[in-house]
């Protein structure tokens, strides 16, 4: 049965066609079979939203009443009755968006920001406009500052403008502690590169950054994680590619394996960035460094036959694109991650260390190196900015590294 079937059966939305909240309901199917939402999942949103109107009748509101606060409300009380089922927030917020694309409600109030909310979002234009950063990239910059700012009291631009070495020496010394070395080290980081923002936009008259102390770690200190040729072809031959989900999980592997992308990379490929006549595609890199890579047969192969078979009918142009409704494309790189995991995990991959797409990536690395490729043509490989990045995979090269060790004292000749 189609979503159109159910609804033309549904007697709960010929009720709802029939009563006072009747206006925007036809607006709000509409959006569901956008959505590709099936009879199943859009039947509970219809439900949901006629239970909501039943409530607002109950409470003397009306359609044009409804808002985020009232849906808040809604949401609460019916929590106290019933546990929430995974979708009901976002059906009531789809009905929010709906109703206020067709002008049946008026646009959303203003929330009351938090006073720090105006020096974090100057912030974020910078690492972005400046810098460069995409926009996962800066939001790791802006935790580290919010803390800074609620630890020091910091409201406004105004008070950043009377912080001094002490102030700063002593937040470090205070949270250099709260997690690993690594973690306190980019802590520093994050903190430089705010005052450096606030001395170039004039915020601060005096260098700050200076102060931070150094946090000691030695790098290059672990093996990469990477898979035997033998476990990447276990984990391929796990996705079900008789299946939508598979036919798209196989396709993500074989570019993750095959050509070591990053995970951001994949979740923001888009339909436009891939020429099939010249057999290659773009991406959007490390640092928003655009890249051209090439196209093999078997990954293209792969594409094909989710494109055909298995992508969702929908208006996004992202390549890859979530399974359940509403199908658009993954909004982080964390959904092309847990494709990653839920393969090793179904595959069985014992050993790694590393669960989630970066491991694919030093895989490939360390196919290459065991081939004859040098640290140079890996780095090109990888896109590697920094050619210490590439220097790690000079470890797994135990052949090469034991012409280097020196007899054991006492030892054999």
């Amino acid at each position: 049965m189609t979503l159109d079937e159910h609804l033309r059966r549904s007697r709960i939305l010929r009720r709802l066609r029939a009563g006072p909240f009747r206006e925007g309901i036809d607006h709000y199917t509409e959006r569901l079979r956008n959505d590709g939402y099936g009879p199943h999942h859009g039947g509970r949103a219809i439900s949901l939203v006629f239970r909501f109107t039943r409530w607002l009748t109950d409470r003397h509101f009306g359609f044009h009443d409804i808002d985020e606060h009232l849906v808040g409300r809604f949401l609460a009380a019916r929590t106290r009755q019933h546990p929430l089922r995974a979708g009901d927030r976002s059906a009531l917020r789809r009905l929010v968006a709906v109703l206020r694309e067709a002008e049946i409600i008026g646009p959303e109030l203003p929330a009351k920001r938090d006073p720090r909310e105006q020096i974090l979002e100057s912030f974020r234009e910078y690492l972005e406009a400046r810098r460069g950063l995409l926009p996962a990239s800066s939001k790791n910059y802006i935790w580290f500052i919010q803390r800074f700012l609620h630890d020091l009291s910091i409201t406004r631009t105004a008070d950043l403008a009377s912080l001094s070495q002490d102030d700063i020496v002593g937040y470090v010394e205070r949270h250099a502690s709260d997690g690993s070395a690594i973690t306190a080290k980019l802590m520093c980081s994050r903190l430089r590169s705010f005052l450096t923002y606030l001395q170039v936009e004039g915020v601060i008259g005096h260098e700050l950054a200076a102060c931070i102390p150094s946090i000691r770690t030695w790098s290059l200190t672990r093996l990469p994680t990477y898979l035997s040729a033998a476990q990447l072809q276990q984990i391929y031959r796990s996705c079900d590619r008789d299946t939508a989900v598979g036919r798209r999980d196989y396709a993500v592997l074989m570019l993750l394996g095959g050509l070591g992308l990053r995970a951001n990379e994949i979740a923001t490929l888009t339909l436009d960035d891939i020429d099939w006549r010249a057999g290659q595609f773009r991406i959007q890199g490390k640092g928003r460094q655009p890249a051209t890579m090439p196209l093999p047969p078997d990954i293209g192969a792969a594409l094909v036959a989710y494109l055909r078979n298995g992508r969702p009918a929908s208006a996004s142009r992202r390549v890859f694109l979530r399974a359940r409704p509403p199908h658009s494309g993954f909004p982080t790189s964390s959904g092309i991650t847990n494709i990653a995991g839920r393969a090793l995990a179904r595959a069985v991959v014992t050993g790694a260390i590393h669960r989630g797409a970066h491991v694919f990536r030093h895989t490939l690395a360390t196919e290459l190196l065991r081939s004859g490729a040098s640290l140079t043509e890996i780095g090109q490989v990888l896109r590697h900015q920094d050619h210490d990045t590439t220097r790690i995979y000079a470890k797994v090269d135990l052949a090469s590294l034991r012409t280097l060790s020196l007899p054991w004292p006492g030892g054999g000749l």
